[in-house]
């Protein structure tokens, strides 16, 4: 373990404030068995959402950057298996946890550095993914952070980030000024100044504002809620455009956000036909950044504004699959994405399959919060993605076995009929996430 001087008292202040709490306090024994958040944490995810392309984690090299008491990089080494995961912290207590949370779980190929995000740099190593979780909205200088990242980020790699946001979180903001405003978030006693919150706020009447919205059961029972939101020192607050200009200023390019599905704008609405017409056309004529921002204006529910972003020059333009011609989908590959494929869902796949019963996907592998359900013969045509990636042609065939006649007209299925059937399952599963189709070069 190497450590750095701190660089100034803001820091010092954030260093003591995390290693008098450390977070997270999640024991040391727990292991990661969310299958959203390890989906998140798998680089192939990433990696897909910026290319288009499947690639394998082993060999590759991982940093958690800010990562405290190392359940992240946990998640991390299990959902890449093969890759070697390097986590730094300013806070050196939060280190030593995060190397006996490890150490505990049998993960060796692992090492930990307390070093300020700045420093980064300074390890001489360069990162296939840099995972960077709820850590730049506490920075003084959160652009000095994210080019520290860049610099240590190789040609191809990808950067996740994140920031609050200002809009969801105001009435923790308000919170942290009302209780700083009587002296708290001095970060030497934290469990002292939780227990005086609590008093307090049993204290507040019950039609506050700040009890209506910003209080409820977990505040009374678990001290990391209150200290994650009532007392978190240096936490600042963002909007979308904000987080672009960030972006932008650090050199790198957006690549799409962590729960893209969550972030459909016209999603928002009913009835888009009868939308004005002067309004839709605007809504068109909005870039990436302002249409992400009309959706946080319309839908401010995400705590986190949370993105993965790479060096511009790497990023490459691919023509969506939606657009693709019937040539290009023949040769294309399919993938199950790795975290689906658990021995839950295999159970599952087969038994809807054998019991000609519908399959719900978000019973068995909850990837957002959206609801996909395909039929017997869809989760029969996913059988042979179970064992192996499978070309979209080996897949035509396929469901060409498994419904061999139309049922109305007894005539034999055609193969330009069951690729359309085929895309038609394809296609939602890929918007989704649970599966990725690979162009053949």
């Amino acid at each position: 373990m190497t450590m750095t001087p701190l660089k100034s008292d803001f820091l010092e202040k954030m260093r003591q404030q995390f290693d008098n709490a450390p977070y997270p306090r999640t024991p040391l024994e727990q292991f990661p068995k969310n299958l959203r958040s390890l989906y998140i944490h798998s680089l192939v995810t990433a990696y897909y959402r910026r290319n288009q392309k499947v690639v394998t984690p082993a060999g590759k090299l991982i940093l958690d950057a800010g990562c405290g008491t190392g359940y992240k990089s946990l998640e991390l080494a299990i959902a890449n298996p093969g890759a070697k995961v390097v986590g730094i912290d300013l806070s050196p207590a939060s280190v030593d946890l995060a190397q006996k949370r490890l150490q505990y779980h049998n993960i060796e190929n692992v090492e930990f550095h307390a070093i300020a995000l700045e420093d980064l740099p300074s390890l001489g190593m360069q990162f296939d993914y840099i995972n960077n979780d709820e850590v730049l909205y506490l920075l003084p200088d959160p652009i000095a952070g994210l080019k520290a990242m860049r610099e240590a980020l190789k040609p191809d790699g990808v950067l996740r980030t994140n920031f609050h946001s200002s809009l969801q979180r105001s009435i923790y903001y308000s919170a942290q000024k009302f209780f700083k405003q009587l002296g708290f978030m001095l970060g030497t006693e934290p469990e002292a100044e939780v227990k005086l919150v609590r008093e307090t706020m049993r204290c507040v009447k019950n039609n506050a504002f700040m009890k209506v919205y910003g209080w409820n059961s977990n505040f009374e029972t678990d001290d990391e809620t209150v200290l994650a939101n009532y007392l978190l020192e240096g936490d600042k607050g963002w909007t979308i455009l904000e987080l672009f200009e960030a972006i932008e200023a650090a050199e790198l390019e957006f690549i799409s956000m962590v729960n893209w599905r969550e972030w459909d704008l016209l999603s928002l609405f009913d009835n888009l036909d009868e939308m004005p017409l002067s309004v839709m056309m605007s809504l068109s004529d909005q870039s990436i950044a302002e249409q992400l921002y009309l959706c946080e204006l319309l839908n401010p529910r995400h705590r986190l504004l949370d993105v993965w972003c790479g060096l511009p020059e790497k990023t490459q333009e691919y023509e969506p699959i939606s657009q693709w011609s019937d040539e290009t989908w023949q040769s294309a590959i399919a993938h199950l994405h790795p975290q689906v494929v658990t021995t839950e869902f295999r159970e599952a796949l087969n038994h809807c399959v054998t019991g000609a019963k519908i399959f719900e996907l978000s019973r068995v592998c909850q990837l957002s919060d959206l609801s996909l359900i395909i039929d017997s013969q869809g989760a029969g045509c996913l059988l042979p993605l179970l064992e192996m990636p499978r070309s979209i042609n080996a897949l035509v065939q396929w469901w060409q076995k498994l419904r061999p006649f139309n049922p109305v007209t007894q005539e034999p299925t055609s193969e330009t009929e069951a690729l359309e059937r085929v895309k038609g399952l394809l296609l939602p599963l890929e918007e989704n996430g649970y599966v990725m189709i690979e162009r053949n070069a």
